[in-house]
C-alpha cells in the first residue's frame, strides 16, 4: 500500500476509478465552499493536507516484500469530514505518484477508494460514535487508528478480488485474509502510533484555537 503502478488488472483499475469519481467530485465541491469561508479555514485545510502527505509517504518495510505506512487521513476526517478528505486524498496520492513513484496513475482510483473514501468514512463513523463519551484527543485517537486499519482492510479486499485464491481453498475470502494478515504484522502497531500522533496534533490545534479566542476576547 499504496498499490503500485500497473499492479491491478485493467478491469479492477477501471472499476475502482469509477467507484471513486462521484465521491471525489462531491468532495471537490465541499472543499471549494469550505476554503472560501475564511483564510484561517484555508490554512487549516492546507496544514491537514500536508499532514496526510507526509505520513502517507513514510513507507515502512513489511513482510513478504510489502510495505506499510500511516495514512494521515484521521486528522483530516475529524476536522473536515469524509467528503473533503476524499478530495484531498486525490491530490496527495497524485503528487506522491508523480514525485515519489509511490502508488500509480492506473491504480489511483483503487488507492483513493481505500485511503480517501472507505478508510476515512469508517474512521469518521467511529469518531461520531465515541465523541460524546471521550475527549477530543481520545476520540481523534480512535478515528485515526480505525481509519488506518479500515484503509488496509479495504486494500486487502481489493487485492483479494483482483488475485483470488483457487476456488477449492476459499477464493476471494482466503486471498483477502492472506493479504490482511501480511499487512497486520506492521499495520496494527502503526495504527496505534498514528492514533497517538493524531491525538497529539488535535490537542495542539485545540490549544492554539483556545488561546487565539482568549486573546481576541471570544468566549471558548
Amino acid at each position: 500500500m499504496h498499490i503500485m503502478e500497473g499492479f491491478l488488472p485493467p478491469f479492477w483499475a477501471i472499476l475502482w476509478t469509477i467507484v471513486a469519481l462521484p465521491f471525489v467530485a462531491y468532495g471537490a465541491r465541499r472543499t471549494l465552499s469550505t476554503v472560501r469561508m475564511s483564510a484561517r479555514t484555508k490554512a487549516l485545510v492546507a496544514v491537514a493536507a500536508a499532514f496526510v502527505f507526509v505520513l502517507s509517504a513514510l513507507k515502512l518495510p513489511s513482510v513478504a516484500g510489502s510495505s506499510s505506512h500511516p495514512t494521515g487521513t484521521g486528522v483530516m476526517v475529524v476536522l473536515f469530514g469524509p467528503a473533503i478528505t476524499a478530495f484531498v486524498s486525490v491530490i496527495v496520492l497524485l503528487y506522491q505518484t508523480v514525485l515519489l513513484a509511490h502508488g500509480g496513475l492506473t491504480t489511483l482510483g483503487a488507492n483513493v477508494t481505500s485511503m480517501g473514501i472507505v478508510g476515512p468514512f469508517v474512521g469518521w463513523a467511529a469518531y461520531r460514535l465515541v465523541r460524546s463519551q471521550l475527549t477530543i484527543q481520545q476520540a481523534t485517537f480512535v478515528a485515526a487508528a480505525v481509519t488506518d486499519w479500515a484503509t488496509y482492510l479495504t486494500t486487502s479486499l481489493q487485492l483479494g478480488l483482483a488475485f483470488p485464491a483457487g476456488s477449492d481453498v476459499g477464493g476471494v475470502a482466503t486471498a483477502t485474509l492472506d493479504f490482511a494478515a501480511i499487512f497486520a504484522v506492521t499495520q496494527i502497531p502503526i495504527g496505534v502510533l498514528e492514533g497517538l500522533l493524531a491525538a497529539a496534533m488535535m490537542g495542539y490545534l485545540h490549544r492554539i484555537e483556545t488561546v487565539s479566542e482568549r486573546r481576541l476576547g471570544v468566549p471558548s
